[in-house]
């Protein structure tokens, strides 16, 4: 695919070039929690604005239906990425009507200006190809050229991403660039011992990158609430504890194939666990106490992997030379059971080896946990998306950006 490099090299001064970025922030209200994914999204604006192009910047943010709700609003992102492009970033009340071809029309050289919540008009994530399309030529009418800049949304059949590119030349943005080919080390040219972390609520959202990771990898370590799964599946009593049921026989089968393949399973040794999940609005002592993680009390809920669990994962990562962690080891949003989360970061973070965190909660539980950026080799943009890739599936946005 051609790079956003090589589109800059040909000569963009002048032209309106349409950045399908993702921006895709949590708000409180108007405040910005987490601004990674702006920030993420700064080099390739900045790249297009230096070198004269009208900067049409679009994404979506959450999921308002397909019509405009104010609480959806990127207009906080607006004000957000004028501070760290340190310029004037208008912005266009609508996607394609009349406040977005006027604001369009009235950007010079090396201005920036973004629209609306794409997911405003239902044409973006119709199911309808002709629908999809008709609204893919409507942003296409605001554009000379395209540049996919926004990974998260890539393995999304959605006509900023699927359909828009095939009506304006196009190119792949730096973050985009980025993102796959950190994700080709992890897939295509593996350094080992590879070791992989899956965290998370529910083993069903995890089930096909296992699948493809029992090829790929040689350990992998299980914690957050997909763990008690496993330590069922295993015929250990989880007491209260998340459990999908219906997901144990397919777990079973993993298992065996693991140790048929020699891929090593580690599963936690003991649990924080308390008499019920804890408040995350008042954060109120929950009283946690530490049990084995295989005979965890009926009446008790494991909720974060315990101390010599985290002294077993730390181990088993310390001489791996590729990792790759997707879901955090607990409720990290409470203090209480934010210690497996957070020991796990620091065991990456002091780690010598391509360190990845693969985005979506992950990337928001170092984030909270007050981890810097820089102390992993990468921090996906994308959590979705990177495991739809190393699941082996094709990804949309990505195809759609092939010449």
């Amino acid at each position: 695919m051609k790079t956003i490099d090589e589109l800059v090299s040909e000569g963009v001064a002048g032209q309106r070039v349409f950045v399908r970025a993702d921006l895709n922030v949590p708000l409180a209200g108007d405040t910005i929690t987490d601004d990674g994914r702006i920030r993420a999204a700064v080099p390739t604006i900045q790249k297009l604005a230096k070198a004269g192009a009208r900067v049409v910047v679009a994404s979506h943010l959450g999921r308002p239906g397909g019509a405009p709700d104010p609480q959806f609003s990127l207009a906080p992102v607006a004000a957000r990425l004028g501070e760290l492009l340190d310029a004037e970033v208008t912005f266009a009340s609508d996607t394609v009507g009349d406040s977005a071809k006027a604001t369009v029309a009235a950007l010079g050289d090396g201005e920036v200006t973004l629209l609306e919540n794409l997911r405003f008009n239902a044409g973006e994530t119709s199911k309808d190809d002709a629908e999809r399309a008709a609204f893919a030529t409507e942003l296409a009418a605001l554009a000379d050229a395209y540049v996919g800049d926004g990974f998260g949304a890539v393995h999304r059949k959605h006509a900023s991403v699927y359909d828009l590119p095939a009506k304006l030349p196009h190119a792949a943005g730096g973050l985009i660039v980025t993102e796959v080919g950190v994700l080709k080390q992890l897939t295509d040219d593996v350094k080992r011992p590879y070791a992989v972390v899956l965290g998370g609520a529910k083993v069903s959202d995890k089930l096909a990158v296992i699948e493809r990771l029992l090829e790929k990898a040689d350990r992998i370590l299980i914690g957050g609430g997909m763990a008690y799964t496993f330590l069922k599946a295993q015929g250990h009593d989880v007491g209260n504890s998340l459990l999908q049921e219906d997901q144990v026989p397919a777990v079973q089968g993993y298992l065996e194939r693991a140790r048929e393949r020699g891929v090593e399973f580690v599963l936690p040794v003991d649990v924080l666990a308390a008499d019920g999940f804890p408040d995350l609005k008042t954060k109120a002592p929950a009283d946690p106490v530490t049990v084995p993680a295989t005979a965890i009390p009926a009446g008790l809920e494991g909720l974060d992997i315990g101390p010599e669990s985290r002294k077993l994962y730390a181990a088993k990562l310390a001489d791996a030379a590729t990792v790759f962690w997707n879901g955090p080891m607990g409720v990290f949003e409470h203090p209480d059971f934010a210690g497996g989360t957070r020991a796990l970061a620091e065991a990456l973070a002091e780690s010598s080896a391509l360190t990845v965190v693969g985005g979506g909660d992950s990337a928001a539980a170092v984030r909270t946990l007050g981890f810097a950026d820089d102390a992993f080799g990468h921090i996906s943009t994308g959590g979705g998306a990177s495991l739809e890739y190393l699941e082996g599936k094709t990804l949309p946005g990505l195809a759609a950006l092939e010449d």
